[in-house]
């Protein structure tokens, strides 16, 4: 028992350190792009609207990465907003109708299949953010005239199952677990606009709420 523990407790500190060294980059970037349109609105005062606008769009993604850390740092910490009985048919279309939004300037269609009466007792909120990050990180991978496909139903044991599955390029086998670590830059993962917090929300939400969450590659 001893041993088992002192080897959670050095997991758990290596987390940490991690997480601590994967912060700091992600906050240099922005910084450092602070830094240059502070100085480039000192050199050259004719620039000054552009200057701004940098300077408030890295001051908008540092804010977002914070409120980000603070989630997953709360959901990690097990503080979560009191629970309530959510329609998840009613959650899901809502999300499928957003992404049929978004999906529109990319060409990729949504199609969502849903059993009745799915009820699941969670925080609504935090339940939509999750599936969303899971369905918008699959609409950036997904090729233009490709579909993404919603899927709920109850399985034989009275837990209730939902799917996203893309065309994209999917992951290396070997990576499948690490997308829902924070800041994971896989080889398929290293573009986009998100902090690579996503996915790591995703899971402590599902968590949650008793379930489990995972990625696999469809057979070809």
């Amino acid at each position: 028992d001893f041993d088992r523990m002192t080897e959670r407790l050095q997991a758990l500190m290596a987390g940490q350190k991690r997480l601590l060294h994967d912060v700091s980059h992600e906050m240099r970037s922005p910084l450092a792009r602070l830094q240059a349109a502070i100085g480039l609105a000192r050199q050259q005062p004719t620039r000054l609207a552009d200057s701004l606008d940098r300077i408030e769009r890295e001051g908008e993604r540092m804010n977002g990465l914070i409120g980000e850390l603070l989630t997953l740092s709360r959901l990690e910490a097990g503080v979560s907003d009191p629970f309530e009985k959510v329609d998840l048919g009613e959650l899901l279309t809502g999300i499928a109708d957003d992404a049929r939004f978004e999906g529109l300037a990319r060409q990729v269609a949504i199609d969502c299949v849903l059993a009745p009466a799915l009820f699941v007792h969670a925080n609504p909120e935090l339940l939509h953010r999750a599936i969303e990050n899971v369905v918008r990180n699959g609409l950036r991978f997904a090729p233009p005239g490709t579909s993404l496909r919603i899927e709920a139903d109850r399985e034989g044991s009275g837990s209730i199952r939902v799917a996203i599955s893309d065309h994209g390029e999917g992951v290396p086998a070997g990576e499948l677990e690490a997308i829902f670590t924070p800041f994971h830059r896989g080889r398929n993962l290293a573009t986009g606009d998100g902090y690579g917090l996503g996915l790591a929300i995703a899971r402590q939400v599902i968590s949650t709420v008793n379930g489990k969450i995972a990625a696999k590659m469809k057979p070809d």
